[in-house]
């Protein structure tokens, strides 16, 4: 069985090293590109991200990769958002004022409330090791890049203060309660994937998540 190769993004807002090691573990061969070009002749493409939304997609736009993710969302292959990487698949943000995002996916990116749902404050950001649940719809995980999942409630790990809310229910794959409310997690459409948490960051779940994507 031949090796199976990955393209990240860097377009500077991007914690590179923890993500290629992650994928270099789970047997892909990675390349790191800062050059549009080459997200058109990728098998798989990862789009990581780190920071406010706002300064991501300034990036994003200035080096050229906002049409070219849009294109290769198109294509079929699969495709992979990481934290600030899946919330610019989104209409919009609301982080420091209004900031369109790719449209890639309908949806707008939220604050994390900073009140839980019985009216106690509790701390924003996110940070620390969270579970998945199911959706509220009861998607399955099945066939999905949580089936290694299926059965259980994995512990991932999170660092945010804004999340997505998606506006088809079905594009919604996993959630976490904070506090008593539902935050969207992870999400998928077809070949399209993403997750809010940092499967890199998660140990032996995570890994298993980035081996499952790279057997689609």
């Amino acid at each position: 069985m031949s090796q199976p190769t990955v393209t990240i993004v860097d377009y500077g807002m991007c914690n590179l090293l923890n993500v290629v090691r992650a994928f270099e573990h789970c047997g892909a061969e990675v390349s790191v590109t800062e050059d549009p070009k080459d997200v058109a002749t990728a098998s798989r493409l990862v789009v990581p991200g780190v920071g406010a939304f706002s300064d991501s997609m300034k990036e994003v736009k200035a080096r050229g990769f906002a049409d070219a993710l849009k294109a290769f969302s198109q294509t079929g292959k699969p495709m992979f958002g990481i934290c600030v990487g899946m919330q610019i698949l989104f209409d919009a943000s609301e982080e420091f004022g209004e900031h369109a995002g790719l449209s890639i996916l309908p949806g707008r990116v939220q604050a994390v409330p900073s009140m839980t749902k019985e009216g106690r404050s509790q701390r924003v950001p996110h940070i620390g090791w969270n579970h998945l649940v199911e959706p509220e719809d009861g998607r399955s995980w099945g066939g999905t890049l949580l089936e290694p999942m299926v059965g259980a409630q994995p512990a991932v790990y999170f660092v945010h203060s804004f999340f997505a809310v998606p506006d088809v229910n079905s594009d919604r794959l996993a959630d976490c309660l904070y506090g008593g409310h539902r935050i969207c997690a992870a999400v998928q459409r077809e070949n399209l994937m993403a997750t809010q948490f940092h499967p890199e960051r998660s140990g032996e779940i995570g890994l298993a998540m980035i081996q499952r994507f790279l057997l689609i």
